[in-house]
């Protein structure tokens, strides 16, 4: 028997200065809340979202590369949501690439990049 319960939060890299472009991304397009990083950690760099119960965290690093296969995957509310989602992404210039539905039977996905070539999944 395991003693872990959950997932608490994810934390994604990104280059220096990518504050303004997660603010947009993440909370503008994505609708994710940002929540205060504690004092000591926020000199550092980086913002914090809530997402459902867990956080979603952009850290800065120096050596900083994209993600281009390992990925968290974040679930929307419904396929309608996660159709509007899509849009409003494409409309702002990010390519969704929608996966095969044959893949995982019942679930609609697509993927996308953030801002700095990360892969992100998103599903419904």
């Amino acid at each position: 028997m395991t003693p872990l319960v959950g997932v608490d939060h994810v934390q994604l890299a990104a280059p220096t200065g990518c504050e303004p472009a997660a603010r947009r991304f993440f909370g503008d397009l994505l609708g994710l809340d940002e929540i205060e990083k504690p004092p000591v950690l926020a000199a550092r760099g980086g913002v914090w979202f809530r997402l459902g119960a867990q956080e979603l965290h952009i850290g800065v690093t120096a050596d900083f590369a994209p993600a281009r296969k390992a990925h968290p995957a974040l679930r929307a509310g419904s396929t309608a949501e996660l159709e509007a989602l899509a849009a409003r992404l494409e409309a702002a210039g990010h390519a969704v690439a929608w996966a095969d539905p044959a893949e995982i039977p019942g679930t609609h996905r697509f993927f996308v990049d953030d801002p700095w070539g990360s892969r992100l999944e998103l599903l419904a």
